[in-house]
């Protein structure tokens, strides 16, 4: 009989315990949203365990639930979100072409988010997003490139329509919809 992972064809990799957590955590993400992308949110937690290289085990240690991966997936939307809007000349076309972006790659998640917007869990989400916007909508007021009647919470408003029009469109077809739909807003927003 072979020794243990000698003799097959697939050798076992040495568990390296509690060190290698951070390093299994991040693969975990970055295989969840590459496979929720692919395959919609029912996708087997073992699929995403085996696209990570680690263990179901592993994968439910750092997320007991498909809404804590999706949230530490949309976190890290949010630090990218963040990123993009912090020169002082981002705009908001620079932020809502971000967002189209990530919908039109992760819309099972957005449609998850949605569905549990009243969670404690998710709810930071909204608050950082929140904000965002708000920073953005004062330089944009201040550049007068948007109406001074456009509040924070009509751009959210558009924001959360493109986020579930993309969730329901054909993947092919997402990026011209998003354009177009963004269009409408961006006429709406304009100064009168």
């Amino acid at each position: 009989m072979p020794e243990r992972g000698k003799g097959t064809s697939e050798a076992r990799k040495a568990n390296r315990g509690p060190s290698a957590g951070p390093e299994n955590r991040r693969a975990i993400i970055t295989a969840a949203r590459e496979v929720f992308a692919a395959e919609g949110l029912q996708a087997p937690f073992n699929a995403i365990a085996r696209r990570a290289g680690v263990g179901q085990g592993s994968l439910y240690r750092h997320f007991p639930d498909r809404l804590s991966l999706a949230v530490a997936v949309f976190d890290e939307n949010i630090d990218e979100l963040e990123t993009s809007v912090e020169p002082e000349d981002a705009t908001l076309d620079d932020l809502l072409e971000a967002i189209i972006g990530q919908a039109v790659a992760s819309t099972a998640l957005i449609d998850l988010i949605w569905q549990h917007q009243h969670d404690e869990r998710v709810a930071h989400l909204g608050e950082r997003l929140a904000a965002m916007v708000g920073a953005v909508v004062v330089r944009e007021r201040a550049a007068g490139r948007i109406g001074a009647d456009i509040e924070d919470a009509d751009v959210l408003l558009a924001v959360t329509m493109l986020a579930g029009l993309l969730a329901r469109t054909d993947a092919d077809d997402r990026r011209r919809v998003a354009r177009r739909a963004w269009a409408i807003f961006h006429t709406a927003f304009a100064p009168r």
